[in-house]
């Protein structure tokens, strides 16, 4: 099965997929960025899974290319730069505050990608975890000059959807895709007496001419 314009993905079966896969297998791609595969489960729905080493360097690349993933899937139009830094922020407190940047642990990242619904996306880490009950508000004012905290603040606010699992090894976001308020929408009314303006326009200048 080959995903459209998305040639990065090794497309897996499922059971392939559930494999352990270890710090040596991502590094074994020569390459400090992610190990990508990924499922067409359907015309509409996407999975891909992804291991990147813990490292500040493979961030970046990881984040590009999942998600040139969602914009040839076209899950999240128009909220790109939204799950772009959520997903940042995600990678960047898994690597260093979840694996402590050890190169003997990986990062997971799921994502699902569905036309009309939007992305699930998952980061995991294997640290010892933390309760994300316990983070401080950094807008608090004796928390602004803080360097911790900002990036669950900034998931939150990017994400529709945020919940820690595992101890909070695991963070779960979703976004959704957007909808129009009905306020924006032009009227038929609107639409008609713009037309009938544009008509009467050109009445005019035929006549003048």
């Amino acid at each position: 099965m080959e995903i459209s314009g998305t040639p990065m993905a090794t497309v897996l079966t499922p059971e392939q997929v559930n494999a352990t896969f270890t710090s040596r297998d991502v590094k074994g791609t020569g390459k400090s960025g992610p190990a990508v595969f990924g499922i067409q489960r359907s015309r509409s729905l996407l999975e891909l899974e992804a291991w990147m080493p813990s490292e500040i360097e493979a961030i970046s690349p990881t984040v590009e290319q999942l998600m040139q993933f969602m914009a040839a899937w076209r899950c999240v139009v128009g909220d790109e730069f939204a799950v772009e830094l959520a997903l940042r922020e995600a990678l960047n407190n898994a690597v260093i505050h979840g694996n402590k940047m050890d190169p003997n642990k990986l990062v997971e990242i799921r994502c699902r990608c569905e036309r009309g619904r939007g992305v699930w996306l998952t980061v995991k880490d294997q640290g010892k975890g933390f309760d994300p009950t316990a983070v401080a508000d950094p807008l608090a004012p004796q928390r602004l000059e803080a360097e911790h905290g900002r990036g669950i603040h900034l998931i939150k606010l990017a994400m529709d959807e945020v919940s820690f699992k595992r101890r909070g090894t695991e963070v779960h976001m979703r976004k959704g895709p957007i909808r129009i308020s009905r306020r924006e929408l032009p009227n038929n009314n609107e639409r008609v007496s713009t037309g009938s303006a544009n008509s009467m326009e050109c009445d005019a200048a035929a006549v003048s001419a």
